[in-house]
């Protein structure tokens, strides 16, 4: 005959365990029908860990409403031969006949004198496992106490499994998101060491209590980040990731080895963990909470990309053993940042390789004469960094005139620094023995040709010679390229006018010339359009204001006006990624320093707005 409400009840217990976010939260529905079994009087529960301390008792008696509950930390071990192995035991005793070094639950269950008890032991998982005892009358029928027993056991360990599939479940869903935003956040810098302080950040207090990163140098680990959810903690952490012996000694042991290694306990012993951030920083931790202390645990993951080793990221945990990451996790996390550092190494080699290069397409410095002021800018547009195709020079020439040339080769990367070099030093050779502009042009044309060059180029080539009456004669020769601009010493600018085909396109192409006038403190400047055509948000561009900001630097020398034009180029850009370069040169017809018009930055500010 089917025991309806038996049935009614474990119908309720099995729904209760799927709701359920702790095992304890059972217990009404777990007791209450097995204190209505026919023959049960008492119900005692108890939770142990894997070391044989019981954490928790519960006990109910039939006819009560309150159940006794004791929390407690308390060493038994004298229970481990009731400690099951792989599947539940039930067992039959004696209420007279419990030894209490084994039976905690005997002081509640001597409540019923002559009464057996009925009880199951069972594991909950490998950190520990539970106990539920029944004490019964001679009335009770000790087969279906038994049944009923092993059904509600098997419902709590449903329960718990259920809890800790979703438990996990939760945390894997936690760490692919903690995986993903530390991606997007380490991936969304090139620096190398402000992606060493990402690294940090992200993982505290999230992952660990703290962390430290160091870079792997020739000399050995060098530290470069840290931190701690506590303030003071942070800068003992800071300190000893720089100067303590014991943490470098570590590290530089570790050196290829892969795996995350966890310290905790005697391993910690004359580390920096173990005292000023350990023990005691877990006692302040603890005493916030109202919780006792938790050991400190260090874990330590070599940070690897492609082969070779970049650094390693060492976490610092005052917190409970199931809120530790596993290995799985760090190592994954340990990846992607290794990736990301090596990334942002790699940027920097290349970003250095790439700056000397530029460096060499580039004149080291400008001829210096009392006759002009001559002065240079150039601003890298590609975050990516290839190598451009802008190039300036300032050349002496034998008639005692200056010739001054800018040019832009057509796109980026080792083939436009080829030719780069090839037009800058075809024009420097032929100006320097005093060929005029036009036949320089058209004979760097011609070898453009000759080699088949698969990328044009623009450029433009400007003479200053001095006159008698003190003013210099400009002859300007294009290929193009923008065309120049005057900064008169009233204030006024002109365009220079120029023209002129491209180099590189066709064969047998001549350049004409167009001669004028520059007096004491006027100023020429010659730019390539990586200044014109940077865009702000609105979708105007720079050259629509250049002549009024131009005008603004009235008075000033070629220095302030180069930078000043090239850096107020950069921040009215939106958009737009070319190289700036620009050249400048003020003709004095004086010795540097005299006859210069008094600045009134007022104007220069005015024409900023």
């Amino acid at each position: 005959m089917v025991d309806d409400t038996w049935s009614s009840a474990l119908h309720r217990l099995w729904q209760a365990a799927s709701r359920a976010e702790e095992v304890a939260a059972l217990a009404d529905d777990v007791y209450a029908p097995l204190l209505a079994t026919p023959g049960v009087h008492l119900v005692v529960g108890t939770r142990w860990d894997d070391r044989q301390v019981l954490r928790y008792m519960r006990g109910l008696s039939a006819g009560s409403d309150t159940p006794v509950i004791v929390a407690t930390t308390r060493s038994m071990p004298g229970a481990a031969v009731r400690e099951p192995g792989g599947e539940p035991v039930v067992t039959r005793s004696a209420v007279d006949g419990l030894d209490d070094a084994a039976w905690p639950e005997a002081e509640f269950l001597r409540q019923a004198p002559g009464a057996s008890v009925v009880a199951c032991t069972f594991r909950l998982d490998h950190r520990g496992w539970a106990a539920l005892a029944l004490a019964v009358d001679g009335s009770a029928d000790l087969a279906v106490v038994e049944s009923r027993l092993a059904q509600a056991v098997d419902v709590i360990v449903a329960c718990h499994t259920g809890i800790l599939q979703r438990g996990r479940e939760a945390r894997r869903a936690s760490d692919d998101a903690l995986l993903a935003e530390a991606s997007l956040q380490m991936d969304s810098s090139l620096d190398v060491e402000d992606t060493l302080r990402r690294v940090a950040r992200i993982a505290v207090p999230a992952v660990a209590d703290g962390a430290l990163v160091h870079l792997l140098r020739s000399e050995g680990p060098e530290f470069v980040a840290a931190t701690h959810v506590a303030v003071q903690q942070q800068r003992a952490l800071e300190e000893a990731g720089r100067h303590d012996p014991w943490l470098a000694a570590l590290l530089a042991r570790r050196g290829e080895d892969e795996d995350t290694v966890f310290l905790s306990g005697a391993a910690l012993d004359g580390s920096p963990f173990a005292d000023a951030l350990g023990t005691a920083g877990a006692a302040r931790t603890a005493d916030a909470k109202g919780d006792s202390p938790h050991p400190t645990v260090v874990s330590i993951s070599t940070l690897r990309a492609r082969g070779r080793v970049v650094g390693s990221i060492t976490f610092v945990y005052q917190r409970p053993e199931v809120r530790l990451p596993d290995s799985a996790f760090l190592r994954s996390l340990a990846t992607r940042a290794a990736l990301a550092i090596d990334n942002a190494l790699l940027y920097e080699l290349r970003r250095h390789a790439v700056l000397s290069l530029q460096e060499h397409l580039l004149p080291s410095q400008l001829p210096e004469s009392v006759q002009w002021d001559l002065s240079a800018s150039y601003a890298v547009g590609d975050p990516m960094l290839d190598v451009g195709g802008d190039f300036y020079d300032a050349v002496p020439r034998p008639d005692g005139s200056i010739a001054l040339l800018i040019g832009d080769v057509c796109g980026r990367g080792a083939e436009a620094a080829a030719l780069t070099g090839l037009a800058r030093h075809t024009l420097r050779t032929l100006l320097e023995e005093g060929t005029d502009p036009g036949t320089a042009l058209s004979r760097l044309n011609r070898a453009l040709r000759q080699e088949r060059a698969s990328r044009f180029l623009t450029a433009v080539v400007a003479t200053l010679t001095p006159q008698a009456d003190g003013t210099a004669l400009l002859s300007t020769c294009s290929a193009g390229h923008p065309p120049p601009l005057v900064l008169r010493s009233d204030g006024t600018v002109s365009e220079v006018l120029s023209g002129g085909l491209l180099l590189g396109v066709l064969d047998d192409v001549s350049y004409d010339s167009h001669e004028e006038r520059l007096a004491a403190d006027d100023t020429l400047v010659l730019f390539t359009d990586g200044l014109t055509e940077s865009r702000e948000a609105g979708g105007a561009f720079f050259e629509s204001v250049l002549p009024a900001r131009l005008a603004a630097l009235r008075g000033r020398d070629a220095a302030h006006i180069a930078e000043s034009l090239a850096q107020q180029a950069e921040t009215f850009r939106d958009s737009g990624q070319d190289d700036i370069a620009l050249l400048v040169a003020r003709w004095t017809g004086v010795p540097p320093g005299a006859g210069l018009l008094p600045h009134d930055p007022r104007i220069e500010q005015a024409a900023l707005r």
